[in-house]
């Protein structure tokens, strides 16, 4: 185990197994280099919805806009992308991705979970193509679709990680 793994496993999180603690609607968010991929729920987690993507910038504008989005929506829950390397490794943007949702979980009135995202920006290009979208239009849309696909699998899925703010630390 690599120093970034250790680091990845001491923080403060925790596995949530239980489907009923999460409470709809829910945001997820794909955190791009360039942009910030949006979707969003239904009150009974049926549909997702792409949102605009945001244009990635500094950490308090970025807040302002999700605290503003969690208002809009009245969400309930907040999903990070967790972008693991190919063979489940935690590598820098995985770090990154882990320290954001921390600052996210100590900052927003609501829970912040991660949900594997490996994979979800090729889904994403491919779900676009298929409904039609030019390769223009893709790079407007795909980080929005890759959180939407993020959103997806962490409704299904029976294991989440809960991110937790230090004082609040079991």
């Amino acid at each position: 185990m690599d120093s970034r793994q250790a680091w990845f496993q001491s923080q403060s999180m925790k596995t949530a197994e239980q489907k009923n603690s999460i409470r709809a609607p829910l945001i997820a968010l794909d955190l791009g280099r360039k942009r910030v991929g949006l979707a969003v729920s239904d009150a009974l987690s049926i549909s997702i919805s792409r949102l605009d993507a945001l244009p990635r910038t500094n950490w308090k504008q970025l807040l302002r806009d999700v605290e503003d989005l969690v208002r809009r929506f009245d969400a309930q829950t907040v999903v990070i992308g967790l972008p693991l390397r190919l063979n489940g490794a935690v590598g820098d943007s995985a770090v990154q991705a882990h320290r954001m949702a921390l600052k996210f979980a100590q900052s927003l009135a609501v829970p912040v979970y991660l949900q594997d995202e490996r994979l979800s920006s090729v889904a994403a290009e491919e779900n676009l193509r298929n409904e039609g979208y030019s390769r223009e239009q893709l790079s407007a849309l795909v980080d929005s679709e890759a959180a939407a696909i993020i959103l997806r699998d962490f409704l299904v899925s029976q294991e989440r990680t809960l991110v937790l703010p230090p004082e609040q630390t079991l």
